[in-house]
């Protein structure tokens, strides 16, 4: 571990030392499993491969300052992945045994625990499968629930700094009353050759209004989006949302910081009156934006003139960052000590 170079790590994965496994069969969860292998013993015919049956989660442990290890929220994804599962008929995973293997896979791999000073921090990716091997269109009989550890840098190469975005109308990232408001592999499948289109068009992501209307604001590409104005938090209110925990610990942030918060419909056009806008997630945190191009009008929206992030985007990203490392009274309760 003492080649490894902290500071400069990718939003990529590094193979660690060992995951943690439960199975779902008779209809009941079995033992927690220590696992070193890197791979998964799957049929060619199980249902995740053929029908999507699959949902995911994404947090991150904090090495912190005062020597500690800290988790942030993981209750709230784990609500979130029980209600994945819910929508597309899979067995809930409980809370406790969540947790449970949270702690045990990040104890297994503290060495892989970036330092406080690198900036990086462990990523943490549960996983939830279904295994059984048929060929007719129905929900598996078996699951398997996982969860994997691996180093990370920050998503976007510069960090905390501001990233252009285009609006995308030839690509929708999910639909009103599909799968938008779950973290299931499909919907990221679905924004592959959007988030191409950009990348190609020099941008750093894509930016989707609503799929029904193409008239409201949706997602920044897997990413929610937030505008800033007369001291308000604005962010959208839709069913093909998934529902972010960075955006709504940054809701309450917000009001903490005497903001007014709104969760609503915000029609493109209101794009002109925002102050500030950013993408928030678990991945980024904040990513602020510099601008928003429309390529079918040729309109511009700009945030930030001298490229830098604003200074909303900046207080509430600092203040966030100082909860999950333990470096700010965690007031509301939303971090664990696990080492």
């Amino acid at each position: 571990m003492e080649k490894m170079d902290w500071k400069n790590l990718s939003f990529g994965y590094i193979k660690t030392d060992y995951n943690v496994r439960c199975y779902f069969r008779d209809g009941r969860w079995g033992e927690i499993e220590t696992c070193s292998e890197e791979t998964i013993p799957l049929h060619m015919a199980a249902v995740c491969l053929h029908y999507g049956q699959e949902a995911f989660e994404g947090m991150k442990a904090y090495r912190c300052p005062d020597g500690h290890v800290r988790v942030f929220r993981t209750e709230e994804n784990a609500a979130r992945l029980q209600s994945t599962s819910r929508g597309i008929v899979m067995p809930e995973v409980p809370t406790e045994l969540f947790n449970e293997m949270i702690d045990r896979v990040i104890r297994l791999n503290e060495r892989w625990i970036p330092p406080y000073e690198s900036g990086a921090t462990l990523y943490i990716r549960p996983l939830l499968i279904g295994t059984s091997a048929q060929v007719g269109v129905h929900p598996s009989r078996e699951y398997l629930f996982m969860i994997f550890v691996t180093p990370v840098g920050p998503y976007f190469k510069g960090g905390f700094a501001t990233n252009p975005y285009v609006i995308t109308r030839d690509y929708d990232r999910s639909a009103p009353l599909g799968t938008g408001c779950y973290k299931v592999g499909g919907n990221y499948a679905a924004s592959l050759k959007a988030n191409q289109w950009a990348h190609e068009q020099g941008y750093s992501c894509e930016f989707y209004l609503d799929a029904k209307e193409k008239k409201y604001i949706d997602e920044c590409g897997a990413a929610n989006f937030f505008g800033i104005k007369d001291n308000t938090y604005v962010t959208p209110l839709s069913t093909s949302i998934l529902p972010s925990v960075t955006n709504k610990s940054l809701m309450q942030l917000a009001e903490d910081l005497g903001m007014k918060v709104e969760r609503r419909q915000i029609p493109l056009e209101e794009l002109d009156t925002f102050e500030e806008a950013g993408a928030c997630g678990t991945a980024a945190v904040i990513s602020p934006i510099e601008r928003i191009d429309d390529p079918e009008t040729g309109k511009s929206y700009v945030f930030s003139k001298d490229g830098k992030p604003g200074p909303i985007s900046t207080k509430l990203f600092n203040k966030l960052i100082a909860i999950q490392y333990g470096i700010e009274p965690d007031t509301h309760g939303w971090t664990r000590i696990v080492l």
